[in-house]
C-alpha cells in the first residue's frame, strides 16, 4: 500500500510532466499504484500540486470506442482543473500532446452538492440536482507514453487522461424534456462531417452523470454545486493535428467549438 509521501511523490512526478509536455514510460516501481484506490489518492493530490483550482469533473472511457482506445474495462474519473479550461471558440495547443483526439461531449453543471452517503444515487435524483447542461470538447492526453499499456490504476493516476476541456454555453432549450439518448451532434473536422450519438455515452449522458456521482460518493468525496461534469465522448475519438478547427453542433443544445495550434 502506498504511503502519503509516495502518493504526494508519484503526483508531483505526473503533474511535473504535465507542466513540461513530456512523458514517461511508467512510475517507478515503489511509486506506482496497484489498484483503483492507490491511482484515486495520487490523483487527488494534484489538487494541491497542480497550478489550477478544481473546477469539475470528467470521465474517461465512457464508449466502447474510449474503452478500446486506452484499453480499460470500464469508465474512470478524472478531475478537470482550471487552468486547462479554454474558452469556446479559442484555440488549444497540441504541444506535447501524443492522444491528439478531440471529443465531442454532453456537459452538466451541479446545481447542488451530492454528498457521501450510504445508499447509491439514483440517475433521476442526480439529473435533479443539475443547474444546466453544455455542449463540451475534451481534449484528451496522457503523460505515459504508451497509455494503451499503462493500466487502469496508473491512468486514474493520470487524471484518467485529463489535458484541456471546452466548454459552451448553457443550453437554452428545455434538456430534460429532450431524450438525450437519441440527441445526434453533428462534427464537423477538417470538411468533413460526424454524426455523434447519445447513446454511445455509457447508453444514456445522465446515466454517466449517475456513475460519477456514485464513483465519488465511494471514495468519500461530495459532487459539488458550481462544479462540471464532461460525460464522456458520444463519437469515437477524432484525429485532430495543428491547423484544425472542430466544431460540433448539438442542435437545440447549442455548438461549441474549438482551433488547434
Amino acid at each position: 500500500m502506498l504511503d502519503k509521501d509516495q502518493i504526494a511523490a508519484a503526483s508531483q512526478v505526473l503533474v511535473k510532466h504535465w507542466r513540461d509536455g513530456t512523458k514517461l514510460e511508467a512510475l517507478d516501481a515503489r511509486l506506482r499504484p496497484q489498484n483503483r484506490a492507490e491511482g484515486y489518492a495520487i490523483q487527488a493530490a494534484l489538487e494541491t500540486t497542480a497550478p489550477g483550482k478544481l473546477f469539475g469533473w470528467k470521465i474517461a472511457a465512457t464508449s466502447e470506442a474510449g474503452q478500446k482506445h486506452i484499453n480499460v474495462a470500464g469508465p474512470l474519473a478524472g478531475r478537470i482543473m482550471s487552468d486547462t479550461v479554454i474558452a469556446d471558440g479559442s484555440t488549444a495547443s497540441m504541444k506535447g500532446n501524443e492522444m491528439r483526439v478531440g471529443e465531442p461531449e454532453f456537459a452538466f453543471r451541479i446545481g447542488r452538492d451530492l454528498p457521501p452517503r450510504a445508499a447509491p444515487y439514483t440517475v433521476d435524483e442526480v439529473v435533479a440536482a443539475v443547474a444546466t447542461l453544455h455542449p463540451a470538447i475534451e481534449i484528451p492526453d496522457s503523460r505515459f507514453v504508451d497509455f494503451v499499456s499503462a493500466g487502469e490504476a496508473q491512468l486514474i493516476a493520470d487524471n484518467a487522461c485529463a489535458h484541456l476541456f471546452v466548454l459552451g454555453a448553457a443550453a437554452n432549450a428545455d434538456w430534460r424534456a429532450l431524450d438525450l439518448v437519441e440527441e445526434r451532434p453533428q462534427i464537423t473536422l477538417r470538411g468533413e462531417r460526424y454524426l455523434g450519438h447519445g447513446k454511445n455515452v455509457l447508453g444514456d449522458p445522465r446515466a454517466a452523470l449517475a456513475w460519477l456521482a456514485n464513483e465519488l460518493r465511494g471514495l468519500g468525496l461530495t459532487l459539488r454545486a458550481g462544479e462540471v461534469v464532461t460525460t464522456g465522448t458520444c463519437h469515437p475519438p477524432l484525429p485532430i493535428q495543428a491547423g484544425d478547427h472542430l466544431a460540433a453542433d448539438f442542435g437545440a443544445l447549442g455548438k461549441v467549438s474549438v482551433g488547434f495550434v
